[in-house]
């Protein structure tokens, strides 16, 4: 046997170590990818997640509202009313009442934190009345009865794609893209915490 041919018959053994080893890196790259949710399920986050935002857009107008009108933040009698109707509503569509409850409660509670933080804000600056304040029966209940049924039939979704794999993981990070950050990104965990109770990470 020529030298050059023993030569290439020794390197075998150790272009074969290599190529495993690529192989085994190329593997464990695989296996590391966190999962997917299908892409219909993606929407779904995505559809959710951006009527959230519009939910909390709604949240300045009723602020500059009741710094105008001097009236409470809190409203407990009227919440705990709209409480009760989206939780006969949600059970009517197949949507798991306590969960509807839970969800919109925060997203009260949401609503809320900006609302304080901005009439805090309004309040060190000395802000004088708004010269055009938004009327809250004309110019905020027909968004949030728009929003209402619409965030209803988005929790329908949420509740059927709650243990999909990778589900939650995704929510989180397209929330930092589609839901705003206002005041740290506070009220946006607070609105989002029902959803990611209930889906896998």
């Amino acid at each position: 046997m020529r030298r050059h041919e023993t030569r290439n018959l020794a390197s075998l053994p150790l272009l074969h170590a290599v190529v495993m080893a690529m192989l085994l890196l190329f593997l464990a790259g695989c296996q590391t990818q966190p999962p997917e949710p299908p892409d219909e399920d993606k929407l779904a986050i995505d559809r959710m997640l951006q009527l959230i935002d519009e939910r909390l857009e709604v949240a300045p107008i009723v602020a500059q509202s009741k710094w105008n009108s001097g009236a409470a933040i809190e409203a407990p009698e009227r919440e705990a009313q709209i409480l009760d109707q989206v939780a006969k509503e949600a059970g009517e569509t197949g949507v798991d009442e306590a969960f509807a409850r839970e969800f919109f409660d925060r997203q009260f509670s949401a609503g809320k934190q900006i609302q304080r933080r901005l009439h805090h804000q309004w309040l060190q600056e000395g802000r004088p009345p708004f010269a055009d304040p938004p009327d809250l029966a004309t110019d905020v209940r027909p968004v949030l009865d728009r929003l209402t049924p619409q965030l209803i039939d988005s929790l329908a979704d949420m509740q059927r794609i709650a243990q999909v794999e990778g589900a939650g993981r995704y929510l989180r990070e397209r929330a930092i893209v589609l839901v705003q950050d206002d005041f740290d990104g506070e009220p946006r965990t607070v609105a989002l915490q029902p959803l990611l109770d209930r889906m896998e990470p």
